[in-house]
């Protein structure tokens, strides 16, 4: 029996994923990794309408297309166990990880998540994380018509909502390199850097929260330091915030090495010192994300705007 998604007057047909219908032997692995990647864009669009019985049922209905996937990928694919005998692997009907990642573009890394995350135990916080990008789009979004010239104050924080994202992403925050005693009571970084230490002159390490200082002249080099000091491995990974500064190199070189990039629905009303949100900037932001847990920053700021 077919699932049904509906989408406004519409109902579409996008899988088959009435639990326990397929056999194993019947089962398609490039046609599930299709239907997951409907049900993603499915579940990004009803997270932007704010539609939740549709994000009920395309997260219901994701789960089950990769548990079925981690299945198929445990006892027919790369994971399956040949009784030891490596030979077998030569087999015409045996499937190696190298052929999985050539024909459907999926590693054991992804595997391992999906199989993590679909785990009974876990699954329901799994489900909670991505119904969690409605609410924070629904807090955030600022209003698009309401724009404040540029004052040329250098000293704007970021909103707490954020900087908690990119906490989850990375699982906590080693450095702020470029902040504010203020801006420390929603970051609360292992270490920090004000414009008294000058933070292009310390080293970087751990995991980085960067929102530099948008003056010509600074944000080229806190962005060139980002890069390096990651391309050294002494950054092991980062969240970077900027506007939406296409035309720039500095831009250009970051998007280039990001792993994931999210440009903002709407703009960020960023925090002064008095704690007051101001009024939304002149352009939209962009969050670059640096470091090896892409999926799980696709995930979580996917609720901020689109994921390139």
């Amino acid at each position: 029996m077919a699932d049904l998604i509906r989408y406004g007057a519409e109902t579409r047909e996008i899988a088959t994923v009435t639990p326990g219908s397929r056999e194993i032997t019947q089962f398609n692995p490039a046609e599930t990794l299709t239907h997951v990647a409907k049900l993603e864009g499915i579940i990004a669009m009803a997270r932007r309408l704010q539609d939740w019985p549709l994000l009920e049922q395309a997260i219901d209905a994701e789960i089950e297309e990769q548990r079925q996937y981690v299945g198929w990928w445990k006892t027919e694919g790369p994971g399956a166990n040949h009784g030891g005998d490596r030979s077998k692997s030569a087999d015409a009907h045996a499937w190696s990880e190298k052929r999985a990642k050539a024909e459907h573009g999926i590693d054991h890394v992804v595997v391992s998540r999906w199989d993590d995350w679909t785990d009974e135990e876990k699954v329901e916080a799994y489900r909670e994380r991505v119904r969690l990008g409605p609410r924070r789009v629904a807090q955030l979004e600022p209003t698009p018509n309401r724009v404040t010239p540029n004052s040329g104050e250098n000293e704007w924080f970021t909103p707490a909502q954020y900087i908690e994202a990119a906490r989850e992403v990375m699982g906590g925050i080693d450095l702020d390199p470029a902040t504010h005693e203020v801006a420390q009571r929603t970051v609360q970084a292992a270490q920090y850097f004000t414009a008294a230490d000058n933070g292009l002159a310390q080293p970087w390490h751990g995991r980085v929260w960067l929102n530099p200082p948008y003056e010509a002249g600074l944000i080229d080099k806190f962005v060139a330091k980002l890069l390096a000091e990651h391309s050294a491995a002494r950054v092991t990974e980062g969240v970077l915030l900027t506007n939406n500064c296409t035309d720039t190199r500095w831009f250009h070189s970051a998007a280039y090495q990001a792993r994931l990039l999210c440009f903002t629905l709407g703009r960020i009303r960023f925090v002064g010192r008095d704690g007051a949100l101001g009024e939304a900037p002149l352009q939209g932001q962009t969050f670059f994300y640096f470091g090896p847990n892409a999926a799980q920053f696709g995930l979580i700021f996917g609720a901020f705007g689109f994921i390139r």
